[in-house]
Parts: structure tokens; sequence; C-alpha cells
């Protein structure tokens, strides 16, 4: 049976986390429109990106905006002329919602440039709920007997992680630098390793530090400390554009250094022959396509990834972004619908 109303959070005004921008409320159970499936929610992970939206670093793109886009749950029901994906089937609800599937991005299979495409929990409502919806082309068919819990990260943190691997260049069995060491890098880490990569972690969080130590990096130090030995390839992942000469000077020759996140802070002044010269690159990640949404996912099912997670009732969701945004969470928060504070 599925309810006529739902607990929902939703952006009321943006502002910094102190100010409480998100407010609980009772909504309508969305329907599913044309192509469309409802979906239960059984988790959502918190993500940096919906701290960026709350908090209005990213421009709200309609009032009232329900956030989350790493939500895994099970069809509840179909919309018009969607037949792909059936009542029960078990999905994971992404960053990446639709395209446009005509524009010449979209026709080179570079469908995360679209300029029309719009995104779970900015455009529509996402997994900050008990129920969301979903075109089902973009919903990803998930494992059963993984817990959801440990599955939600992987719809964003892990997805969005893996295509800045692959914009980082590196080569095989090569050198990489993490700067940063949350619920992305943390995925990002265990790939590259997995891969052959040498993983030296920067960040500014100890406990991170100890989390990366476990899962195989070969060093860890502060986020400004020089690696110990000149870096192949670095992704940044921390929000904070300082941060970005002092990984294109831990770079070796040819290096490339990634920038995963959406919103970033300003980057000053780069000094050529010290961070660019002897052909560095820096490079941006946008978003992802469903390409590599699938290649990473079947990446994970095969060697099976430690998912650090600490888990929230969705009523605290609140309290979980206020967690994010101080550091206080070991790899995702995740936001369990059913389970009570």
């Amino acid at each position: 049976m599925i309810p006529v109303e739902m607990d929902a959070w939703v952006v009321a005004r943006p502002g910094p986390v102190s100010t409480r921008p998100l407010r609980r409320v009772r909504v309508p159970v969305p329907a599913p429109g044309p192509g469309e499936v409802l979906v239960r929610v059984e988790a959502c992970a918190v993500c940096r990106t919906d701290l960026h939206l709350a908090e209005g670093d990213l421009p709200p793109r309609r009032p009232r905006t329900t956030p989350g886009h790493e939500a895994v749950g099970r069809v509840a029901a179909t919309g018009p002329s969607a037949g792909r994906l059936t009542p029960g089937t078990r999905v994971g609800v992404a960053w990446l919602r639709s395209t446009c599937g005509r524009c010449r991005y979209c026709a080179r299979a570079a469908e995360n440039l679209c300029p029309y495409s719009a995104y779970t929990g900015w455009h529509a409502d996402g997994g900050y709920a008990e129920y969301l919806t979903v075109p089902e082309d973009f919903a990803y068919r998930l494992p059963e007997e993984v817990p959801a819990e440990k599955l939600a990260p992987l719809l964003c943190a892990g997805i969005v992680g893996y295509r800045a691997l692959l914009r980082s260049d590196l080569p095989p069995g090569g050198r990489l630098g993490v700067y940063g060491f949350g619920a992305s890098a943390h995925l990002t880490a265990q790939v590259a390793i997995a891969q052959g990569a040498t993983v030296h972690v920067l960040t500014r969080s100890a406990t991170a530090r100890e989390l990366a130590l476990e899962l195989g990096a070969a060093s860890v130090g502060d986020a400004a400390d020089p690696p110990p030995e000149p870096l192949d390839a670095a992704i940044l992942f921390a929000p904070a554009g300082e941060l970005v000469p002092v990984a294109l000077a831990a770079l070796d020759r040819g290096g490339t250094l990634a920038v995963a996140g959406i919103h970033l802070t300003d980057i000053p002044a780069l000094n050529y022959r010290r961070h660019l010269f002897q052909e560095r690159t820096l490079r941006s990640v946008t978003a992802n396509t469903r390409a590599d949404g699938r290649e990473f996912l079947g990446i994970a099912a095969a060697h099976p990834l430690r998912v650090a997670t600490t888990p929230y009732p969705l009523d605290a969701a609140d309290e979980a972004l206020a967690a994010l945004a101080a550091d206080r969470v070991e790899g995702a928060a995740v936001l369990l619908p059913g389970r009570f504070a």
C-alpha cells in the first residue's frame, strides 16, 4: 500500500547549517510521470553537494527542494510508458536524473556535459524522504544481498569518485595523491589500490588518516604536507581551492590533478613554472555518465569495497548534515527511513 502522505525534508531557506536551512515536512507522495517509477526509499546517503545546496553555494533550481541523490529503494509503482522496471525491483537513484539525449554532448557519449541535464535533489526532489520518483532509464539495478546502508554511498561518492580517478589519468601502478578523505575519497582510494596504485592520503582529519591507513594507503599526512614522493596523479576531494597549488606542486612531470567537487572555493594565483610547467594538467570533473555508473557498480560487485558509514534516522537529517559540515562523519552519513532517533 502506498500512503497518501510522507515525511520529507526541504531546503526552506538556504543558509549556514547553524541557521537550520532544512525543515521537516509532511507532503503528498509523488506520482510517477511518463517513463518514471516511484521508489520507496530504504536508505539515502548524505553528500557534500547536499550541504552546498542547503547553504546556498549551489543556487536552488526550485523552491523547497528535497535534497538527496544517493538513494537505494524498491520500485513501488510505475508511470505511463515505464516498463523496464517492475514493482519490487531494487534500484539506486543517483545525481544524474535526465539528459536530452539529442545534443552534441549526448551524441558523443558525454551526457554529463548535456546543457539540458537535470539532477536529483536539485532540479527534482530527492531521497531525504520516504519516496521519490526517477526516470527508469536513469535508475541503476542493485544487488539484493548488500545492505542498503552500504549501497547508498556508491551512487554518488563512488560513481563520481570513479570518474575523478579516470580523469586523473593515473598510469598503471602509478602514485596517486588523495586530498581530503571523506565518503568519495575512501571508496576511490580502494579502487585505485585494488588496481595496483600506491596511494598517499593528505587530509586535515586525524580520524580520516587512521581510516586511510586501515584501507591500505601507503602514507598519510596533513592536507598541506608534501607527499613522500612525487605523484603521477592527484584528486582533490576537499572543496578547498587553496589546495589546488599544493596538489599541483606535488605532481611529477606530466602529472594530472582532477578536482572532484561540484563546488570549490577560489583558487589562489598559480605560478606557471612551479605548478603547471613540465606538462602538468589541471582538470575539473562534472557529474558522471550512466556508463561511468554501470562500470563502477560492476567493479564494486566484483571487488567488494569496505564502505564506512554512520547511520542516522531520517528524522535526524539536519543533524547528519551538521555533522558533515563539521567533519564529524567517518566515511558517509546515511539516512534510514523507518529508524527513529
